[in-house]
């Protein structure tokens, strides 16, 4: 079925209505107030309903009027968003970027990136693997992303130095070690219950450095850690920008360690075939990179 209605037309509708009045529709769109007037006049002719009603001296939608309205500014964004989809696939650009990202990455940060790429390129849809340690190499080695953020870069894929994160030994106030009142060594952390996070990946590759009890509760996410923690049930070190509120509010506090209070884990920006990657992509990972590189952006 053509339609009788052009989108021009429900163009001068949608801005008589946000502008308020004629005359502001008329100075955004560079038109006379009796184009927008007759193209007003047009929709109700050939839908046979009433747009406004005039209360006093104001033009007020009418029920009907509120719903062309509604419908006329989801249909100017579809039209908009075809054209932008239609530029998108002239420029070569993918329908969908995959990435794998490390438990551990900051997710404001992240999901500032997203926004950020969202807003530049609308298209190209988003699929996000968080995963853990092997979880995150075997996605990569799989060809399962085009590219992640991790902690090692696998054999056969290119990456770059992206960031440091500090993640620093902690437990709730109540917490036994606490109570010692004293600089605590590791054989102290060895008579407690340690939380770690589940390596996501098949082989199970968690460095036995991270290992210190043989009393472990191991969960596979962040918040569920961060919540336990926080209730006494054990000791873990967390990304310092995880827990800032937990550390403000004083439900956890900084273990007193001689050595390894806190520790540096450098993270990486794999691709898993450089040739291979998409200017979408490639787009997102250039974001990433930028905010980074930021210090300001990972609070």
């Amino acid at each position: 079925m053509r339609p009788k209605i052009s989108l021009e037309h429900w163009q001068a509708l949608i801005s008589v209505v946000e502008g308020g009045s004629y005359s502001r529709a008329s100075a955004q769109l560079n038109k006379s107030q009796s184009t927008l007037s007759y193209a007003v006049s047009k929709i109700e002719e050939i839908l046979g309903i009433k747009v406004f009603n005039l209360v006093g001296r104001k033009a007020e939608l009418t029920t009907a009027g509120q719903v062309l309205f509604r419908q006329g500014q989801f249909l100017l964004r579809q039209a908009s968003q075809l054209e932008e989809k239609a530029t998108s696939l002239a420029a070569g650009w993918e329908s969908q970027v995959s990435l794998a990202v490390e438990m551990i990455f900051p997710p404001k940060l992240l999901l500032g990136c997203l926004e950020q790429f969202a807003q530049q390129s609308p298209e190209p849809r988003i699929e996000l693997h968080e995963s853990v340690l092997g979880g995150t190499e075997e996605l990569l080695e799989q060809r399962q992303v085009d590219f992640a953020i991790c902690a090692q870069v696998p054999t056969g894929c290119v990456g770059d130095y992206l960031m440091h994160l500090a993640l620093v030994a902690v437990a709730a106030p109540s917490h036994p070690l606490h109570q010692l009142e004293r600089e605590l060594c590791m054989e102290d952390l060895r008579e407690h219950r340690q939380l770690m996070f589940r390596d996501s990946g098949t082989r199970r590759v968690t460095p036995a450095a991270m290992e210190i009890s043989e009393s472990r509760w191991t969960v596979s996410h962040r918040e569920t850690s961060i919540r336990a923690a926080s209730m006494g049930m054990g000791y873990a070190w967390f990304p310092k920008e995880a827990i800032k509120s937990e550390l403000e509010k004083g439900e956890l506090k900084p273990l007193p360690l001689k050595q390894g209070a806190e520790r540096r884990v450098a993270l990486y920006l794999a691709f898993a075939d450089t040739e291979s990657a998409g200017p979408a992509a490639r787009k997102l990972a250039k974001i990433i990179r930028e905010a980074a590189a930021n210090p300001d952006l990972h609070e």
